[in-house]
């Protein structure tokens, strides 16, 4: 099993994304501060702005939302899910690419972190 942490703008947004449009489970939430979704073998720790997660380096940097490092969702029929997330206004980042393994698309969690949709050919 894996476990992923993602900085977001907003938990409940993140919950309700990750579980309505992914097919995730809520598995416990700590407030507007932070919470643990599972989905198969992945478990993802949505941790907002008041989370030990989002304070400062000693360099002063902090961390942010965003940048290209994704997680994988595998899907059985990739242009069924993308309908469903563009209906709740889901943004993506580019088109199905196809491989030599199947198709995939990104799309973003309402605070901009990608997510890779991947249908294995």
């Amino acid at each position: 099993m894996a476990t992923v942490r993602y900085l977001v703008n907003d938990v409940e947004a993140a919950v309700a994304f990750y579980v309505e449009g992914l097919g995730f489970e809520l598995a416990q939430q700590f407030g507007p501060a932070m919470a643990i979704l599972k989905r198969d073998d992945l478990t993802l720790w949505v941790a907002g702005p008041a989370a030990s997660a989002a304070r400062p380096m000693p360099d002063g940097r902090r961390p942010q939302p965003g940048g290209w490092n994704r997680f994988v969702v595998e899907v059985d029929d990739i242009e069924v899910r993308i309908a469903a997330l563009k209906s709740r206004d889901v943004a993506f980042r580019n088109e199905i690419v196809a491989g030599p393994g199947g198709r995939q698309i990104l799309c973003e969690d309402p605070s901009g972190n990608a997510v890779e949709l991947f249908q294995p050919a």
